[in-house]
C-alpha cells in the first residue's frame, strides 16, 4: 500500500493510517523532508508510477488532482488496483478505482481510523450492502460479465430469487423474494448464467493431484478440465491443488495451480498415511514408491470432506476430487512451497530501491539481514517478523533464510546493493549445491531481485567512469588468497580496465589498497582519477576525486567503494562543483573518422 501527500496536515493523516494499516508513504519532496519519507519531485509522475505498481494507492489530496493525472493510463475496472483520495485531514474517504477489488473495503477501515463515513459510490455497495462482483472468499462469480446488465436491473427495481445456500447473499440487502425478474443461484455444478441471472460457486472442491516427476503441466491440466467435465463439475469450485511434500517443486502442479487460479499445497506423508481407510483405489505399487496406497486421492480428503470423483489418470498423473461441507479454506491445510527472494536494497538511498526489490520485501513473511541493512528498509517492515544478524554471520543467515521458506515461508534475504554482487546471491546457490544440504531446502522456490550496486551508484554520482570496458575485484582475503587478488589486480591493471575495488581495507588488513595501487601505477599515469565514494545514499555520503598517485590508505574504510579509472578515463570539476568523471567509449574518434571519409 502507497500514500501519496502532499502537505505537512496530509503527513500527520497518512502516519495515523500507517500506523494501522501499514504501507509506504511518499511525500512532495519540496515541502517534505522526513527520513521515514520517500521523496518525489514531480506529482503527476508520482501518481502514474505508484498506480502502475497495482498496489493500493491512497492519494492525500484532492480528488481531482488524482483523477486528472490517472484518467490517460487507465485501462480495465477488473484490472485496476485500488485508488483511493482521503482529504488531507482525514475528512472524507472516496474510494475512486477498485471500490470492487478490495477499494472499499480499504475505504471503511480507513473510516472507522479517522471516524469518517467513507463515501462509497458504487451502487450494489451503497444500496444493498453488497459487492456483487467481489464475493468474500471462498466464493468465485461464474459470469462477471452480465454483472452490468443485472446490476441495472436491480437499480431499476427487480426482484431477486436466491436459489441455494448461501448466507452472505440472504444477510445482505438484497431485495429478495420468491418470484423475482432476477436470480442468483449458488451451484454444485457447473451452471451457464446470462444478464439476469448469475451464477456463484462456492470453493468447497479439493483437488488431490500425483504425479511421476518432471510432468509436463499440460498434462496435469487436461486430466483435471476432462475430469471435471465428465463429472459436469466448475472449476470455479476447486479451492486448491494438493498433493505429497515430496511434490512440493513439481512445475507441472504449480503450473496447474496458476490456470486453475488456486494455491498448491502439500501435506507430509503421515498425514496422506492417515486416510489409507478411506482410499477408493488403493495401489501396493503406489504405496512401495512413496509410502501411501494413492496420493492424489489421500491428498484430496485430507483436504476435507468426502470423496466424489475417484482417482482418474493419465499417462503420468493422477487426480481425485473430495467435496467439504463448506468452504475450504486452504491456507491452513498442509504447506505452500516456500519461496525465498534474495534481496537487494541499493546502496541506501529510499527512491534508488528497485520496484521488484520492494515488492519482493513487502510480500515476504520474513526478513532477514543485517541490522544496517533493515535499518535501512524500515520503511518496508511495519508488522513484519524480522530476523537480525551481525556483521560476519552471513552463512548463518542464509541458513536461517533458506530453513523458514522450507517450512512453507515466503522469505526475503536482504543485501546491500545488488544480491548477486559480493552479497548473498551466490551463497545460496552454494549452500544449495553443497552435498549436506537438507533435502527441503531444494524444493524452495528462489528468485533474486535486482539492486543499484555499490559499484553503479558511485559511478553515476561522478559521472560516467563506467562508459567502457570495466571490472570489479574485492580486495577482502578472508575468502580469497592474497595472491590470487593480486594476480587479479595484475591482469586488470594489463588490461587497462576500469577498476572497483569492493572492501578496500579493514582492521587489520591495511596493506592490499597499497600494493593495488602501486600495481596500477605501473600501467596507467599517476593522474587517473580515483572516485572515492563513502556511505552512498545515505546521510553521511561523501563523494572524492582524486589522482591515483596521491591515493593513501588512510583516506578509506570498509564503507568505501574505491573506482580506479583506466588510462583513458577522464576527470573534469564542474563550475558548480560537481565532478564530471567519464572513460570515452570512442564516439569521438568514430565520427571523425566519419566526417573525414
Amino acid at each position: 500500500m502507497n500514500y501519496l501527500v502532499l502537505s505537512q496536515t496530509g503527513l500527520a493523516t497518512a502516519r495515523r493510517l500507517q500506523l494501522a494499516m501499514g504501507g509506504v508513504i511518499h511525500g512532495y519532496a519540496p515541502r517534505l523532508n522526513h527520513d521515514d519519507v520517500r521523496p518525489f519531485d514531480d506529482v503527476g509522475l508520482a501518481l502514474r508510477r505508484l498506480f502502475s505498481s497495482g498496489e493500493p494507492l491512497i492519494a492525500l489530496c484532492a480528488a481531482g488532482i488524482v483523477i486528472r493525472h490517472l484518467a490517460p493510463v487507465l485501462t480495465d475496472k477488473h484490472t485496476d488496483a485500488p485508488v483511493l483520495a482521503v482529504a488531507e485531514d482525514g475528512s472524507a474517504v472516496v474510494p475512486l478505482l477498485g471500490g470492487h477489488h478490495g477499494g472499499n473495503t480499504l475505504a471503511r477501515g480507513m473510516g472507522d481510523i479517522l471516524d469518517t463515513a467513507p463515501a462509497v459510490t458504487t451502487a450494489s455497495d451503497h444500496l444493498f450492502d453488497v459487492a456483487l462482483d467481489e464475493p468474500p472468499a471462498g466464493w468465485r462469480l461464474s459470469n462477471p460479465g452480465n454483472m452490468k446488465t443485472f446490476a441495472a436491473d436491480l437499480r431499476d427495481g427487480a426482484k431477486v430469487v436466491l436459489i441455494g445456500d448461501c448466507p452472505w447473499l440472504r444477510d445482505s440487502a438484497l431485495p429478495l423474494a420468491d418470484h423475482g425478474a432476477l436470480r442468483i443461484t449458488t451451484a454444485d455444478h457447473a451452471m451457464t448464467g446470462d444478464g439476469r441471472h448469475l451464477i456463484y460457486h462456492r470453493q468447497d472442491l479439493a483437488l488431490g493431484v500425483g504425479c511421476e516427476r518432471g510432468v509436463d503441466g499440460d498434462e496435469i491440466i487436461d486430466l483435471i478440465t476432462r475430469t471435471l467435465r465428465a463429472e459436469n463439475l466448475s472449476p470455479l469450485s476447486l479451492a486448491g491443488i494438493f498433493s505429497l511434500d515430496l511434490k512440493t517443486d513439481e512445475a507441472g502442479i504449480h503450473a496447474a495451480a496458476a490456470h486453475f487460479h488456486i494455491p498448491a499445497r502439500f501435506f507430509d506423508l503421515p498425514t496422506l498415511q492417515a486416510e489409507e481407510d478411506r482410499l477408493a483405489t488403493p495401489s501396493e505399487i503406489v504405496k512401495a514408491e512413496v509410502g501411501v496406497s494413492g496420493v492424489a486421492e489421500a491428498a484430496a480428503l485430507a483436504a476435507g470432506g468426502r470423496l466424489v470423483v475417484d482417482k482418474q489418470k493419465s499417462r503420468r498423473a493422477t487426480c481425485a476430487i473430495s467435496r467439504a461441507d463448506g468452504v475450504i479454506q486452504p491456507d491452513n491445510l498442509g504447506a505452500a512451497r516456500g519461496h525465498l527472494s534474495i534481496v537487494g536494497i541499493g546502496p541506501g538511498q529510499a527512491d534508488w530501491r528497485t520496484g521488484a526489490a520492494e515488492a519482493a520485501v513487502r510480500g515476504a513473511d520474513v526478513v532477514v539481514g543485517y541490522g544496517l541493512y533493515l535499518d535501512l528498509i524500515a520503511d518496508l517492515l511495519v508488522d513484519k517478523e524480522c530476523q537480525i544478524y551481525d556483521l560476519g554471520q552471513e552463512e548463518l543467515r542464509v541458513r536461517a533464510a533458506m530453513e523458514r521458506a522450507a517450512m512453507g515461508a515466503n522469505v526475503a534475504l536482504v543485501s546491500s546493493g545488488d544480491a548477486g554482487v559480493y552479497a548473498m546471491g551466490a551463497l545460496a546457490h552454494e549452500l544449495l549445491d553443497r552435498d549436506d544440504a537438507p533435502r527441503g531446502w531444494d524444493r524452495i522456490s528462489i528468485a533474486l531481485s535486482p539492486g543499484i550496486s555499490a559499484m553503479q551508484a558511485a559511478a553515476l554520482r561522478a559521472g560516467a567512469p563506467l562508459g567502457h570496458d570495466f571490472c570489479a575485484i574485492s580486495l577482502s582475503d578472508l575468502l580469497t588468497p592474497r595472491m590470487h587478488i593480486l594476480k587479479r589486480i595484475e591482469a586488470a591493471a594489463a588490461g587497462d580496465f576500469v577498476i572497483s575495488f569492493y572492501n578496500p581495507v579493514s582492521r587489520r588488513r591495511r596493506d592490499l589498497l597499497a600494493l593495488a595501487r602501486d600495481l596500477l601505477l605501473q600501467h596507467r599515469p599517476d593522474d587517473t582519477p580515483v572516485i572515492l565514494a563513502r556511505d552512498l545514499g545515505r546521510p553521511g555520503e561523501t563523494l572524492r576525486v582524486l589522482r591515483l598517485a596521491d591515493l593513501q590508505v588512510d583516506d578509506v574504510d570498509m564503507l568505501t567503494l574505491v573506482m580506479v579509472g583506466s588510462s583513458t578515463t577522464r576527470a573534469r570539476k564542474r563550475g558548480d562543483g560537481t565532478w564530471s568523471v567519464y572513460t570515452p567509449r570512442g564516439y569521438g574518434a568514430k565520427t571523425q573518422k566519419d566526417i573525414s571519409a
